[in-house]
């Protein structure tokens, strides 16, 4: 499935911050939502800065723009196109609905296994799925626990 890219991406100015303020609020939310998009349906939850300068998403080259680093000490970013929360929902969904409270999962079962293939969370980096976690074990849905080979889960 090919990206469908907005008409902004084909704007020189969209890739020049721009200096009026309320232009480049509208500016900055349209590269938010760009990101957002391009990393979901390529399922790009982190990239280095390298990765970055190589993908069409930071990289126009028909219009010889690139994504213009401002901080020279990072050398990747984490790209959520959902929230902790969000993801979290979606995973303890899956749970409830498969009558699997108070069942104990690998981060890797959750993430690679086979019973969540067909899953919108089946593929989540590590990061990110911990992050999820995290938020259900503050609302009393989830612990987050050491296991020999790892870290797992139990469900609530």
């Amino acid at each position: 499935m090919s990206f469908a890219w907005p008409w902004q991406y084909s704007f020189p100015p969209f890739f020049t911050l721009q200096p009026n303020g309320e232009t480049r609020q509208k500016q900055l939310s349209a590269w938010c939502a760009l990101a957002l998009a391009y990393s979901q349906q390529h399922r790009l939850p982190a990239m280095t800065v390298r990765e970055a300068q190589d993908i069409p998403l930071f990289a126009n080259h028909r219009l010889q723009r690139n994504l213009e680093w401002l901080d020279k000490n990072k050398t990747s970013f984490l790209i959520m196109w959902k929230r902790p929360e969000e993801w979290g929902k979606l995973i303890y969904q899956w749970v409830s609905r498969n009558g699997l409270t108070n069942s104990v999962f690998t981060l890797y079962e959750l993430a690679s296994g086979d019973d969540t293939e067909n899953e919108e969370f089946h593929g989540l980096d590590e990061a990110t799925l911990l992050r999820a976690l995290q938020a259900l074990q503050q609302e009393h849905k989830a612990e987050i626990i050491t296991l020999d080979d790892g870290r797992g889960v139990k469900f609530f």
